[in-house]
């Protein structure tokens, strides 16, 4: 794990391209036996008295005091540092090595690498090295499941890293930002593959989401609907009706069909991807770009929104006769509903892994937003959690 520094780059917060770092993959074949390892070496380390708790303070390139000594001490511990390095003229300097190491701890941990010990990295460095094992004992049999079958194209999106990654042969593509379910509607884990890509979808709003979000704005403002181009059936292919003649306050949601049109309100946005699954779930686009940029992006209904969705796409659909990159824009802009089979095969895994270790030497965590460690979870859908 010495090594570990020299594998890192910058946290992206945005879609980063990473074919050329030759990055491995969250899940790949060898991941279990990645994983064995990662816990043989946590199991040394808390073997030996685990790491000492680091003192409550901000620190930078040119800081010198006692608490970089600290610091220098628990990169060394977990083998973000050499040991040598703790021999160096003035071990109380925070030098430019110390800076490269506490950026690979950050992009280790989900944490924009500034270089800096703020309130996010202290919390991470100060995780007992106990809870750090416990880690990755509780996501072992998931990173087993989640490999399993997984061939050489799959998109892997991992629920606690609110991110996605394209895969090619075990290397990453390019890593997308997503948006996950909300604590109090969790979004499911599942293993599916790609069956199309439909272009200006219609969205068919859930019955959950019809009476918790879209009435109580209807009832409000009655030319909510019209504003958001919804229309409402009397049940899934059933005559159009008029909203306005139905008592909301008694009638029952669920025996309407409430349906969005394409076009610059849709909640799905230009695309979504759709894969079987019994939790009716799928990838798509957004309107609401904004949340991409926010590092706790737990605020869908359970359907994942993708960043830099056009470059998504055109992954899926590479090589596809009947497809090249400069049809996206055409066929979006015509508003037209376009749905395309994608006819290569793409798997599909939901994850939730709160640690996971790479091929390539990264060990890597992430906090638990679902309340899900402990309870053997590996696919389905989780029970909703309070808010935190």
């Amino acid at each position: 794990m010495g090594a570990v520094a020299a594998n890192q780059g910058k946290l992206a917060t945005r879609t980063a391209v990473i074919a050329d770092r030759n990055e491995a993959a969250m899940v790949t074949r060898g991941s279990e036996e990645a994983m064995q390892g990662a816990i043989a070496m946590y199991e040394e380390i808390v073997a030996q008295g685990g790491w000492t708790k680091l003192p409550n303070a901000k620190l930078d390139r040119g800081a010198k005091s006692k608490a970089v000594v600290k610091l220098r001490e628990r990169l060394v511990r977990e083998g973000y540092l050499d040991l040598d390095n703790l021999g160096v003229a003035t071990p109380d300097a925070f030098d430019d090595d110390l800076a490269r190491a506490l950026k690979s701890f950050q992009y280790n941990h989900g944490i924009y690498t500034s270089g800096k010990v703020d309130s996010r990295t202290y919390a991470a460095l100060n995780m007992p090295a106990e809870h750090r094992l416990f880690q990755l004992q509780d996501n072992l049999p998931r990173v087993r499941a989640y490999g399993e079958g997984l061939g050489s194209r799959n998109i892997l999106v991992n629920i606690p890293s609110v991110q996605l990654e394209t895969v090619e042969d075990g290397i990453v593509f390019a890593r997308h930002n997503v948006v996950c379910g909300k604590l109090e509607r969790p979004t499911p884990t599942l293993a599916s593959k790609v069956s199309d890509v439909t272009f200006n979808p219609y969205w068919n709003a859930p019955a959950s989401i019809v009476a918790r979000d879209i009435l109580p704005k209807f009832l409000e403002d009655p030319g909510y609907l019209d504003q958001m181009r919804i229309r409402v059936f009397d049940g899934v292919g059933g005559p159009e009706i008029d909203p306005r003649t139905v008592d909301w306050y008694s009638a029952a949601p669920d025996r309407y069909h409430f349906r969005q049109e394409p076009g610059e309100h849709n909640s799905l946005a230009t695309v979504k991807v759709n894969f079987a699954n019994k939790f009716m779930v799928y990838m798509h686009d957004t309107p609401h770009r904004e949340l991409f940029a926010i590092n706790a992006r737990y605020e869908s209904s359970g359907c994942v929104r993708v960043d830099q969705v056009r470059m998504f796409v055109d992954w899926i659909l590479a090589g596809q006769d009947g497809f090249d990159e400069a049809q996206f824009e055409m066929i979006t802009a015509s508003e037209e509903t376009f749905p395309m089979p994608v006819r290569s095969i793409v798997d599909v895994r939901f994850m939730y892994l709160t640690a996971w270790a790479t091929e390539d030497g990264r060990v890597n965590f992430r906090p638990d937003v679902y309340k899900l460690d402990g309870k053997e979870f590996v696919f389905g859908q989780p029970e909703p959690v309070a808010e935190m």
